[in-house]
């Protein structure tokens, strides 16, 4: 009876570490097609992040003003110190300040060149803003094709080692192709969540920060339209 449980036990013991594979193992096991589409996505998984930590760093610096920017503006242009309100905005150097300045050299022409001119300006702030970006967004679709692309790869894999096998299936021959199909996809999918992910957030920074953008031109729109 001792005899017949100890080795059940170890039955048990080499089942379990049988079944039991390491990330590292499981692509190795998927063969050369596997290793090069995980390859692939382990560089499109580096791109997302560098994108998302250099625009995410990027635009909260482009968020940051002081808020005693506009006071200020508001008593140079108050004053007639054209001159001043166009260096406090070279000194500020951000996005807003850069609106500013533009609206700033064009006072003493009509509002709506004044106001043109600093949408004109907005949209290339936006433009550098969403720099890069778009990558981010291609990269959340295009993961998971290349992950169902490795599946495809392995389960053509795995089906040529079932019709070559002449009515022999190798399990172990079979499973290379298997492993492809399923850390490819996995793989994927993963790339594909971190990415989109990383792109809304980026979108909903930029947001905030165009939203500030134009709070602050209708602020100096205003502050024109002032009566002296």
């Amino acid at each position: 009876m001792v005899s017949y449980t100890q080795e059940t036990t170890e039955l048990l013991e080499t089942v379990s570490e049988e079944k039991t594979l390491s990330i590292y193992q499981l692509i190795i096991d998927g063969g050369l097609g596997g290793q090069i589409i995980i390859g692939v996505l382990f560089v499109l998984l580096a791109v997302s992040f560098y994108i998302y930590f250099e625009r995410f760093f990027a635009i909260k610096a482009a968020s940051k003003i002081d808020k005693n920017f506009m006071n200020e503006i508001r008593d140079f242009v108050s004053n007639g110190k054209l001159e001043a309100a166009s260096a406090l905005c070279k000194k500020t150097n951000s996005p807003i300040s850069r609106l500013i300045e533009k609206g700033v050299s064009r006072i003493g022409k009509p509002l709506e060149d004044i106001n043109t001119a600093i949408e004109n300006a907005g949209r290339l702030e936006i433009y550098q803003l969403e720099k890069n970006v778009s990558v981010v967004a291609t990269i959340a679709g295009a993961a998971p094709m290349i992950g169902f692309l490795g599946t495809v790869i392995g389960m053509i894999v795995a089906i040529h080692e079932i019709a070559n096998s002449g009515g022999q299936i190798d399990i172990k021959m079979l499973s290379d192709g298997l492993y492809t199909a399923m850390t490819t996809t996995v793989a994927g999918l993963i790339v594909g969540i971190i990415a989109y992910i990383s792109y809304n957030h980026l979108v909903v920074r930029t947001d905030k920060v165009v939203y500030q953008m134009e709070a602050k031109s209708v602020e100096f729109l205003d502050l024109l339209n002032e009566p002296v």
